[in-house]
């Protein structure tokens, strides 16, 4: 794990996105003894799976650490979608995304400098999270250190926290609508 320096003489934070996945969840134990003062967070739509919630007190436990819960002006998934008209989120317009998990997240941050540390696995090809702010850096620590989908098995059963209870029926976290 590379030490991150600050440039402009300002003290770094370091923050943790937990979305109740299995991949975000590894990742927040993964990283739990690495990076001193580690802040996990968690951007509620308010339209998750109950078993993510659930997930989330587990993950909460495992970790002695706080969760802090970000809300966009304390404003959930059914103000958005009377402010759009009624019109559900798509491939074309996610706006989901942007008011209710990113910026929560970067009005959190503020002009923090801050690295925010991101599951994405070695073996995804995707993207993730690439703030527009120059003060948020992104950290793949997956990625960088070649840790795939066995791997986050692995960190979860060891852990004793296994994987979330909606992974019976369902592949993924999320809304419980949605269509990613």
């Amino acid at each position: 794990m590379r030490q991150v320096t600050p440039t402009n003489g300002k003290s770094v934070r370091h923050i943790l996105s937990v979305s109740g996945g299995k991949d975000s969840a590894a990742l927040a134990i993964y990283m739990r003894d690495r990076v001193p003062g580690l802040e996990y967070v968690f951007c509620d739509t308010e339209k998750e799976l109950p078993e993510t919630y659930e997930y989330l007190g587990r993950l909460e436990a495992v970790l002695g650490k706080t969760i802090r819960t970000l809300k966009h002006d304390g404003r959930g998934f059914d103000h958005w979608l009377s402010v759009y008209g009624g019109y559900l989120p798509s491939a074309r317009m996610r706006w989901c995304t942007r008011h209710l998990k990113l910026q929560p997240l970067e009005l959190y941050v503020g002009d923090s400098q801050v690295v925010n540390y991101v599951g994405l696995r070695a073996d995804e090809d995707r993207e993730g999270y690439l703030s527009t702010k120059p003060n948020i850096r992104p950290s793949y620590p997956f990625r960088d250190a070649g840790l795939g989908y066995p791997d986050v098995i692995r960190i979860l059963e060891e852990a004793g926290i296994g994987l979330p209870s909606y992974r019976a029926w369902r592949s993924r976290s999320g809304c419980y609508f949605c269509f990613f």
